[in-house]
């Protein structure tokens, strides 16, 4: 790289934390204040290392069964939402509960639960394993069959190909989905869609985001934690729309300084389960190393939040009350 070429940061907008992922990691926190520690909390409550990691150290314990919480204790329902069969372990084993699913995961949710009551085959397109797949599943598991992608399409089997729908995971690529949703049409021409879309709007808008970046980028740097479905497919995303080079990080300590070789221009953006922070460091290392140039580039405005789950917001308001009694 010549000492003339001209180093620049793209810093995609929106990135970073959405509205359920606020909403569920603030509920963390104020169940820690409001009940004190230990609170458990069934799964990772947003699939980020350095956030589970930051609410494990104010006394979150973070369990993978209900059945690892005591009796009589707090448990938090994670962002990604749980089957019904879950909110049954927990009443069974005497548990308060928080739900913390995001409202958009609660919607697919709801969609499944309708469409099964009306007989549909429900074809939901997502990843096998993800949390959030295995909660949607368990809302109607004998009308539900998984379709991870445009591939798993040749071997769906329904009972009525004339009552046929699709609903998605939410954290999905809007592309990629497209293409597996087309691919389903041509099997299934009477395939109906949901009555609005699934994937989320922040995911929507951080991949909108990188595509404007990636177009003009040598190298795109996404933080997020490898777990993280909507930041791997921000990566992927930036390689499809024009990036030469792209790479997944939880932090800066993971970036490797080859890549920068030849590099003009880097893009950076961050997965919806990503405090800013992170994004900060990012920024610091590069400009540390002569890319202190950064151009915002936000297509979308996003203003979307969400209120507590109703279990605090009831608590809350139980304490607020005492104390103007008093």
């Amino acid at each position: 790289m010549t000492a003339t070429t001209a180093r620049r940061v793209l810093l995609a907008a929106p990135r970073g934390y959405c509205a359920g992922v606020d909403r569920a990691v603030i509920a963390v926190e104020k169940a820690l204040e409001q009940y004190g520690a230990p609170v458990y909390v069934r799964h990772e409550i947003v699939h980020n290392k350095y956030v589970v990691q930051s609410l494990e150290k104010k006394g979150a314990i973070f369990v993978e069964e209900t059945g690892e919480v005591p009796p009589g204790e707090i448990v938090i329902f994670s962002a990604h939402g749980v089957a019904p069969v879950v909110h049954e372990e927990a009443e069974r084993g005497k548990l308060a509960t928080i739900d913390a699913t995001c409202p958009l995961v609660t919607k697919v949710h709801k969609e499944a639960v309708r469409f099964a009551q009306d007989d549909y085959d429900i074809l939901l397109i997502g990843h096998e394993g993800h949390e959030e797949v295995i909660g949607t599943s368990g809302e109607a598991p004998d009308h539900i069959t998984l379709v991870d992608g445009p591939e798993d399409v040749d071997k769906v089997e329904v009972k009525d190909p004339s009552k046929v729908v699709w609903l998605s995971q939410t954290t999905l690529s809007v592309d990629e989905t497209m293409e597996t949703v087309d691919a389903l049409k041509t099997k299934f021409p009477n395939l109906i869609s949901p009555p609005s879309d699934d994937i989320c709007y922040a995911t929507q808008n951080r991949q909108t985001a990188i595509k404007q970046v990636a177009a003009e980028s040598d190298l795109v740097i996404v933080v997020g934690s490898k777990n993280s479905s909507n930041s791997v497919r921000l990566v992927e995303t930036a390689l499809a729309h024009g990036a030469k080079d792209g790479h997944l990080v939880d932090n800066a300590g993971e970036i490797d300084e080859k890549w920068l070789d030849g590099v003009s221009t880097v893009g950076v953006s961050s997965g919806a389960s990503v405090p800013d922070i992170l994004v900060e460091g990012v920024l610091e290392w590069l400009a540390e190393r002569g890319w202190s140039d950064v151009d915002i580039v936000k297509p979308v405005d996003e203003h979307i939040t969400f209120s507590l789950p109703k279990e605090l917001r009831r608590d809350l308001r139980t304490e607020a009350a005492g104390k103007v009694k008093e």
